[in-house]
């Protein structure tokens, strides 16, 4: 439970240490007197958003300290190991925040984020404020509410699977049938196409080729006789040279004229130009290729490229166009079978999302029973036993979260149809409802601090009276803090806390005091009478507060 709330420099609260007890909790004061700044404070050490404004004129820092003393085996365990965070049982939050909106967390004095604080915050404290019958007069948010109180968190992530795997089998089916439907109104097109390309047999790396052969070809004739007279050349060179080696050798007879070097060279001479001869011949053959070559190279070239612009695309690109066309081809020919496979996995989803789905529903059939008995207990205690409280369930479109439609009807007098409670229920009622479903909701809780914010609107007298012994009631189990202008809640609380506020050296500042026996006896006679106190407000006061004792009894 939540034991101390430290609150410095925050708003217009310059410094506030409550302590809080087991049970029920009150706050009192007068409208504007600044409850909403202490709810304010400790949201925002529960990590919700805090507002650089929040920060109390001409502070340095604004600070917000909540202790809390728990059970073995509570909730935030499990959080705080995650996070690395040591637990013994006694959590201390502390969170900062700076005039120009930067804040810092820490979680018994070690630093943390935001996140983490905000996690803690939902294990530890729950919140019903002034504008939660919002939610109850907006049946988009019933399903949500039953959800919650079935516990069907599991079951909501398995339909939430089964839809995300429909919607992907169906997105995949709906693709598949419009690539197909699309290549059949081509079907003609593709064929021709491909037809084309398998004639022509493009290959990458083509055209460079067959352009650099054509270049050669168209030369061929100009150069062939340059060419063919170099051989001559050659030959007859070679002749020559063999003549005067042979010639030289005979001369060599005589040792004195040295002509063994020169006989040497002239061999190595007639070896170079035997090589040259041969490249030349060899040049000379390829020029001497067919001479219909030509044309069949420039055919082949010219038709590349004229299928290349037909296809918007380079001459190398045209492999990939082919390899493209051959798959449309396939998928054109094998597009029913694909089609009726994507169709039976369709099925297959479809089925298991229906079967999560009925699953889910069968759940929610359950929990509005008991949600229905539930109510009708919580509703007797607080005045309202002829009333009668209905959670419908509808079918509704498929969706994420099944194909239920939840909507909450009720009657209020007996007899009377029952309706949707925004029509029906009065804003007294509405209340009453929604103290009844809350605490519905949060039997499932465990170990959480309930704090109700001006529960009882709208009722006075002995209903008021009836809310006040169902909050004492509620908090026999748990603790909870209520923020109230009735003075029969107020009378029922084990703690007393009044908020007032002041204008000192002008700047108002709004303090936070607890009450002793004789100064709640004060309090609640001041809400019983206004701003004269008298004695008759004030026996009116102990007979609340005695009558509260009784019913603690």
């Amino acid at each position: 439970m939540l034991v101390n709330l430290s609150i410095r420099d925050m708003l217009l609260i310059e410094q506030a240490d409550l302590r809080f007890g087991a049970g029920l909790n009150v706050l009192t004061g007068e409208t504007g007197a600044g409850k909403s700044i202490l709810l304010d404070s400790l949201g925002f050490v529960l990590g919700r958003r805090g507002r650089a404004e929040m920060v109390r004129q001409g502070a340095a820092q604004g600070e917000v300290i909540a202790e809390f003393e728990l059970e073995g085996g509570h909730a935030v365990a499990g959080i705080l190991a995650e996070a690395g965070l040591p637990f013994d049982g006694q959590l201390i939050l502390r969170r900062l925040n700076m005039p120009d909106g930067r804040k810092r967390a820490y979680v018994n004095d070690r630093a943390v984020s935001a996140e983490v604080l905000r996690t803690l915050g939902a294990a530890l404290v729950e919140v019903h404020g002034q504008q939660d019958d919002r939610g109850l007069l907006n049946a988009r948010g019933h399903r949500d509410l039953l959800d919650s109180y079935a516990g069907n968190e599991a079951a909501l992530e398995k339909v939430g699977a089964a839809w995300r795997d429909l919607r992907a089998a169906e997105a995949a089916l709906a693709a598949a049938e419009a690539e197909v439907e699309a290549l059949r109104a081509d079907a003609d097109y593709v064929d021709h196409a491909l037809k084309e390309l398998d004639e022509l047999a493009p290959e990458a790396g083509e055209d460079e080729a067959l352009d650099s052969r054509r270049r050669l070809m168209q030369a061929a004739e100009r150069v062939r006789e340059d060419v063919a007279r170099a051989v001559q050349a050659q030959e007859a060179a070679e002749g020559l040279l063999l003549d005067a080696q042979r010639w030289l050798q005979d001369a060599s007879a005589v040792p004195e004229l040295g002509l063994e070097a020169s006989i040497e060279a002239m061999g190595r001479v007639l070896i170079e130009l035997g090589e040259a001869q041969a490249g030349v011949e060899a040049a000379l053959g390829r020029l001497d290729a067919d001479p219909y070559e030509l044309e069949r190279v420039e055919e082949r070239l010219f038709a590349l490229r004229a299928l290349a612009r037909k296809h918007k695309v380079l001459p190398d690109e045209l492999p990939e166009v082919w390899a493209d066309f051959r798959e449309k081809a396939q998928t054109l020919e094998a597009g029913g079978s694909q089609i009726a496979d994507l169709a039976a996995e369709r099925a297959d989803k479809a089925r298991a999302y229906e079967v999560a789905a009925q699953a889910l529903h069968e759940r929610r059939k359950a929990a509005a029973q008991r949600l229905d008995k539930a109510m009708q207990a919580e509703l007797t205690p607080l005045k309202m036993e002829h009333a009668a409280f209905e959670t419908v369930i509808e079918p509704s479109e498929a969706g994420p979260a099944g194909a239920d439609a939840v909507s909450f009807r009720v009657a209020t007098n007996p007899g009377a149809p029952a309706g949707p409670i925004e029509k029906i229920a009065s804003g007294g009622e509405l209340s009453r409802f929604l103290l009844a479903l809350k605490v519905c909701l949060t039997t499932r809780a465990s170990g959480l601090t309930l704090i109700f914010d001006e529960i009882d609107r709208g009722v006075g007298g002995a209903t008021a009276d009836a809310v006040g012994r169902r909050l004492a009631s509620v908090a026999r189990g748990a603790q909870v803090l209520v923020v109230t202008h009735s003075p029969q809640v107020a009378a029922m609380g084990q703690g007393h806390f009044v908020v007032s506020k002041s204008v000192q050296a002008g700047q108002t500042r709004t303090d936070v005091q607890a009450l002793s026996a004789s100064e709640r006896l004060d309090e609640i006679a001041r809400m019983l009478a206004g701003d004269v106190v008298t004695d008759e407000a004030k026996a009116a006061a102990q007979a609340l507060l005695d009558s509260a004792t009784e019913a603690a009894r």
